[in-house]
């Protein structure tokens, strides 16, 4: 048998921790090894599969497209990323749309358009207000916005300001605010690689507020908790929000790149030609995929049946932690975004994910010791009772 992990090891950079496994397969929610071994798949892609895997509607547009063209360049009309953008701004703030190919690159285009806007203002305000833990990307321009050390580390940074502020704490919001002067508040409705923190609607609402009132930009990063994950298209319209601005990508692909940004009535029309660019966003595949990702959820009753699946197996953590509150602590998240957060060691969270791992169940870290679901919406409550068994298992064994 060929040792992937060897070959892994000898011709990629190691910029990530990889698990030991090598994927031939995937169908449903799960994931098929070189042994034939299957894997319920909680993982997704780091929340990119958001309907699993080889969905008969994502097939279906995927051929259709691939047998009319693959690329087209951004100087002729591209009908699926059209339609896709229509249907992107009618479900949100009725605003225009740019595509990218990644978050990151989302991100970049955010921070040319704020620039943009505010030289515009001539008012003096300048640079972002951003939250603690928060991940906005790992270029240069998302690194700057990212709070996490070990993410930006050293790395050269652009000039623009950033404020950081503790998430969910309203004072030190205004506080900031009003003595720095920032052109825009830029937030991930629930941290992800933070910890799966979710921002209070109050706190939400409150940012929105301060953005009203002193004539500032209220942008939301909805690369992670977009495309129907929370239970709604975008999460920041369960807090009531108007965004001027709204990041996606992952889940929007279908399991291919894609991403961008949603500009409201403030941001859109600003961008003028050659302004920004990108040679392969929008792919015509990827909308096309995109497109049927919209169909699934909202024409084939996914997204409704999604929250079923969410409440069940929320349902079925909040008993388990009951039987194990030594060891499970705080259960965060919204709809099929979840952090677990745990009494255990680094080393036992790491451990109990490759034990998962040898259960045949695929299940993230973050932060160390949370435990990280970004489960389908397909996921069905047989397979929910599955993944409690085998974590249930898994755990007993830490309280003896």
């Amino acid at each position: 048998m060929t040792d992937w992990l060897e070959l892994d090891r000898r011709y990629l950079m190691p910029t990530y921790h990889r698990l030991p496994i090598a994927i031939t397969q995937a169908k449903g929610n799960y994931l098929y090894d070189t042994e034939g071994k299957s894997y319920l798949d909680l993982f997704t892609g780091l929340a990119v599969n958001i309907l699993g895997h080889s969905h008969p509607t994502l097939l279906k547009a995927l051929h259709e497209q691939g047998d009319r063209f693959l690329h087209l360049s951004n100087k002729f009309l591209n009908p699926p990323a059209i339609r896709l953008a229509q249907r992107l701004s009618d479900h949100s703030i009725q605003g225009q749309v740019f595509f990218v190919n990644s978050g990151a690159e989302a991100t970049e285009a955010a921070v040319k358009l704020v620039h943009k806007w505010s030289k515009k203002q001539e008012d003096g305000k300048n640079g972002f207000v951003v939250m603690k833990k928060s991940f906005h990307g790992r270029t240069l321009g998302a690194v700057r916005l990212t709070r996490q050390p070990g993410v930006y580390q050293d790395f050269p940074q652009p000039e623009f300001p950033v404020y950081e502020v503790e998430p969910n704490r309203i004072e030190e919001l205004r506080q900031v605010c009003a003595q720095e002067k920032p052109a825009a508040l830029l937030a991930e409705p629930i941290l992800g690689s933070g910890g799966v923190q979710p921002l209070d609607p109050a706190y939400l609402q409150e940012m929105a507020r301060l953005c009203r009132e002193q004539g500032m930009l209220l942008i939301m990063d909805e690369i992670q908790t977009g495309v129907g994950r929370t239970g709604t298209l975008f999460a920041y319209q369960q807090a009531g929000l108007e965004p001027d601005l709204i990041l996606f990508a992952k889940g929007v692909g279908g399991g291919l790149p894609l991403g961008g940004i949603i500009a409201g009535d403030r941001l859109k029309d600003l961008f003028r030609p050659g302004d920004h660019g990108t040679t392969f966003a929008p792919s015509p595949l990827s909308a096309a995929l995109g497109n049927a990702v919209l169909d699934v959820l909202f024409d084939q009753g996914q997204l409704e049946q999604g929250r079923e699946n969410a409440q069940y197996l929320w349902k079925q953590l909040e008993e388990l932690q009951n039987r194990f509150p030594a060891v499970i602590g705080e259960i965060r998240g919204r709809g099929m975004m979840i952090g677990i957060d745990t009494m255990l060691t680094p080393e036992q969270a790491a451990q109990l994910q490759l034990d998962l791992l040898q259960d045949g169940v695929l299940i993230d870290i973050t932060q160390q010791t949370i435990l990280r679901l970004l489960p389908p919406l397909t996921l069905a409550p047989e397979e929910t009772a599955r993944f409690m068994q085998k974590l249930q298992s898994r755990l007993q064994p830490i309280l003896t």
